[in-house]
């Protein structure tokens, strides 16, 4: 598996147009499947008069969440397609909306996959695609004497603080990159008293 993975920037869009049907196209970066559900509806509700919202959304770091949707086009010609941009660009945590607005003629089978297709395809190169790596995070207490040794442990490297709490017993959450991650558990375990919350 990739500790790096690829994604959409910032929300992108794109236009359309076959035989007077226009299709609207939106990526937007998710992080979850909820997340995107959400998008999903809120563009089912702001497009409300269009005849179809398809859709498609890859998830997580190993591309193996992900769900798409015709929305009444013929199966397999407007979900597919959009998913299938998600997959040749190498994208994962986006979603891809396209909005039918249909125009009267219509577009058979391989004229909607054709469209559906490229209406994603143009709303992923409007945007800027983003190589990000892998994070991970790790929780651990430590007493209070301790500070000063876990301070510059947070302070000499790629290391983000998630969350700290300072008590009686302390305890911090980091995150750095996934493959940075053993040497982190390794330095924070010979901080003296310190314990790593699996």
């Amino acid at each position: 598996m990739s500790d790096f993975f690829k994604t959409v920037k910032s929300v992108s869009q794109g236009k359309y147009t076959e035989k007077m049907s226009k299709f609207l196209s939106f990526v937007e970066p998710v992080q979850s499947a909820d997340e995107a559900k959400a998008i999903i509806k809120r563009y089912a509700n702001e497009y409300h008069d269009a005849r179809h919202v398809c859709w498609a959304y890859m998830i997580g770091t190993d591309r193996s969440e992900y769900l798409s949707s015709d929305n009444g086009e013929p199966s397999g010609t407007a979900g597919k397609p959009i998913l299938g941009q998600i997959n040749s660009f190498g994208l994962t945590n986006v979603v891809i909306v396209v909005v039918r607005y249909f125009g009267g003629i219509k577009l058979g089978t391989s004229g909607l996959i054709v469209a559906y297709r490229e209406a994603a395809r143009i709303a992923i190169e409007e945007g800027e695609i983003l190589e990000c790596h892998e994070q991970a995070q790790v929780t651990f207490t430590f007493p209070y004497l301790s500070m000063n040794d876990v301070m510059k442990l947070v302070k000499g490297g790629d290391v983000k603080m998630i969350d700290q709490q300072f008590d009686n017993t302390c305890s911090m959450t980091l995150q750095c990159d996934a493959d940075k991650m053993p040497d982190l558990k390794k330095h924070i375990a010979d901080i003296d008293g310190t314990s790593i919350q699996e």
